[in-house]
Formats: structure tokens, C-alpha cells, sequence
């Protein structure tokens, strides 16, 4: 039983990747993880949840008062929801009410991504929720941090066509040396669980487990694999723009989550370098040790 001094700490999002990862730093950290899952959610998602030692709170999240009852008594709401525009603004946007009604003091919004804020609008769809949901909470009577970690470093195994293992390249656009921001999604959740128990953090966070340019990739994949791999400059980034036009005319559904244009209009983003993340929030909880790009790439088998 957590005492009276325990921090309690309500979690959305919990069942998923980075959701199940900062319910475990924070369980370690000796906080009280309340996490809120929804009737349909996976049964095998939930009993991990619950063997790690967090509470399990099954809520409707159109059900303001008890969603709001869910939330009392926590220090902060962590929100690692995923998805469209229902979840990331309509389902966060429920959360957030339901936090000030309660009288939660801090917010952390599923801001996970690069600096969505210096992007111009209508470029970037998975960028544009955050955007639209900022702005409700920007007004709001809570303390909001968002966490910005640029690109997850684990995509780069395999997910994200950027290093290219069977023919030992590095695929690009536009500047071989333009600097981008890579994090493992273990990092970002460490980090997350540390600001949640911190009650001074500003409105911003930013963090790069590692910053690497095209080249640096390079010579990361090079030094992972003890193969030499090579630069493969496909264009400008213009020209990424245009085969993104082309994908979205030729995949016209909109509901997919994670469809391909989304990556590559992040990719984009990355390699114009607007989104860059500066300055870097690294050495806020020095107990955080950063995994570099190589150390990731060294694990694909």
C-alpha cells in the first residue's frame, strides 16, 4: 500500500510501447502508477500492467465525472495516448478536463515528437493533432510540460527506410550534414517518469539521446556493424515533398494511423532542420544514461 507521501501519478496510454515503459520507471522511482484503460483494451496489456505493480482503473472516457473521480488525488496526468484525431485531441482533450476538474497541478501531454512548434501548419498531420490540441491546452488552468525527443532511435532498425542494412547505405535529402535528434523509446520514458515526479518543470522539455547529421549515421551504422556503408543522397528536400504528394493521391484512406506518407513527412520535417531541438534538456535528471544511435543499430540482428 502506497503511504500518503507516495506521489500518485495517472497514466493514459499505459497498454501501448512508451506507455508500458514509463509506468515501469515510474513504478521503480516508487511512484503510485493509477493507470486508466478502457473496457475494450487488451486483457494481456492490462494483467502487465497490473503485474508491474500499477492500479488499474477501467474508465469511459466520455464519462466526465468518473474519468475526473480517476484522477483525484494524483500530482500530475501523463497522457501516452496514440492515434488520430479523435484520440490525440477529442480523448486528450477529455483527460485534460477531467485533471483540472480533479485539481491535478501538472499535465504532460503525447507530445512526443520533434519541435512540432517552429513547423509551419498542414505539412505534417501527426504533427498538426499536437498543434490543435496545444492550443487547448496552452489555456487551460494546469501546468503543462511537453516532452520533445525528435525521432525514436529504435525506428532506425528497421522501421524508418533512412539506414539501409542490405546495401550498407545511409538514405537522405537534402544536407549531409544537417543535424537531427534521435531518443530510444526506453530514454524517453525514463525521462517522462522523472519529470512527472518533478514539480518545477517548464512548459518545454527537450531531449536527444543522441544528434547525428547523415554522415553521422553513417559512420554509427559503419562502427555498429564493422561493415562500411555509404551515403545514398536520393534529392532535395523538395523532392521528398513531392513523392509524399504522390503517396497520399495514391493511399487516399485517412485512417490509417501510421501510414507511410506520415513517416516520410516526419523524415522531411527532420531533414530540413527547422524542427531541430535546442536547447537540450539532457542533464536535468542526470540519472538517465543515453543510448547513442550505434548502441541501437548494434542490436539488429
Amino acid at each position: 500500500m502506497a503511504n500518503n507521501n507516495t506521489p500518485v501519478i495517472v497514466l493514459a496510454g499505459g497498454t501501448g510501447d512508451l506507455g508500458g515503459r514509463i509506468a515501469r520507471s515510474l513504478l521503480e522511482k516508487g511512484a503510485q502508477v493509477r493507470a486508466l484503460v478502457r473496457p475494450k483494451s487488451d486483457a494481456d496489456k492490462v494483467d502487465s500492467l497490473k503485474r508491474l505493480g500499477a492500479t488499474i482503473c477501467e474508465v469511459d472516457y466520455h464519462d466526465a465525472a468518473a474519468l475526473a473521480r480517476a484522477c483525484e488525488g494524483a500530482s500530475c496526468v501523463v497522457s501516452a495516448l496514440s492515434g488520430l484525431h479523435y484520440v490525440m485531441v477529442g480523448i486528450q482533450a477529455l483527460l485534460l478536463r477531467a485533471a483540472v476538474a480533479a485539481g491535478v497541478p501538472r499535465f504532460i501531454p503525447s507530445d512526443f515528437a520533434i519541435d512540432f512548434t517552429k513547423l509551419p501548419s498542414g505539412n505534417n498531420r501527426n504533427l498538426d493533432l499536437r498543434k490543435e490540441f496545444k492550443e487547448q491546452l496552452d489555456k487551460a488552468p494546469i501546468a503543462a510540460t511537453s516532452i520533445l525527443n525528435g525521432m525514436f532511435t529504435d525506428l532506425l532498425t528497421g522501421q524508418a527506410p533512412v539506414v539501409l542494412f542490405p546495401i550498407k547505405r545511409i538514405m537522405y535529402y537534402g544536407d549531409p550534414n544537417q543535424l537531427m535528434d534521435f531518443t530510444t523509446i526506453q530514454n524517453t520514458a525514463e525521462y517522462t517518469a522523472a519529470a512527472a515526479l518533478d514539480p518545477s518543470t517548464p512548459r518545454y522539455l527537450r531531449i536527444a539521446g543522441d544528434v547525428l547529421s547523415a554522415n553521422g549515421l553513417r559512420e554509427a551504422a559503419t562502427r555498429a556493424t564493422g561493415e562500411e556503408f555509404s551515403l545514398l543522397r536520393v534529392g532535395g528536400v523538395g523532392l521528398l515533398s513531392a513523392i509524399i504528394k504522390v503517396t497520399k493521391t495514391l493511399t487516399p484512406s485517412n485512417n490509417e494511423v501510421f501510414p507511410a506518407w506520415q513517416g516520410m513527412q516526419y523524415m522531411r520535417d527532420m531533414f530540413t532542420g527547422l524542427p531541430k531541438l535546442e536547447p537540450l534538456d539532457n542533464d536535468r535528471y542526470p540519472e538517465v544514461k543515453w543510448t547513442s544511435v550505434a548502441e541501437v543499430l548494434a542490436t539488429r540482428k
